[in-house]
């Protein structure tokens, strides 16, 4: 996403403005367009302030608003999978958003129902990838 215009490059395209010159001429003079100038125009009579928006929400709202209570929540029931935990919510909720709050507020999530014992069990036999070939 680009970065916003600074202030107090809307500060002096503004002052040059009100002091008396047209905008077609300040647009070609800061390499701006008019529509941008009569944007910072409309935003100055409508709030009295020139900064660009910002700390706005991006993207889409998650199902699990209050962070605090579902710290709380996973502190208490860390032990089960996020299946285990999305039945335990208060509310009908899926293990997939159980999964992104997790990450939200920072916990790891459990990769497995039951620990794995052991990798792989040797059989005795030589492998083939261990043996050397004879010639």
């Amino acid at each position: 996403m680009p970065s916003p215009y600074s202030d107090d490059l809307r500060q002096k395209v503004l002052d040059a403005i009100d002091s008396g010159y047209r905008k077609s001429h300040i647009s070609r003079l800061f390499n701006l367009s008019r529509n941008t100038i009569d944007l910072w125009l409309k935003r100055r009579e409508e709030t009295g302030s020139l900064s660009a928006i910002c700390d706005y929400q991006r993207g889409p709202q998650g199902k699990i608003a209050d962070l605090e209570q579902f710290r709380a929540f996973a502190a208490e029931h860390g032990h089960l999978t996020q299946k285990g935990m999305a039945a335990q919510w208060h509310e009908p909720i899926s293990d997939h958003a159980i999964s992104k709050a997790l990450r939200r507020i920072g916990f790891t999530r459990k990769k497995r129902a039951m620990a794995i014992k052991s990798g792989m069990q040797r059989n005795g036999k030589p492998s083939s990838l261990n043996c050397k070939r004879i010639a």
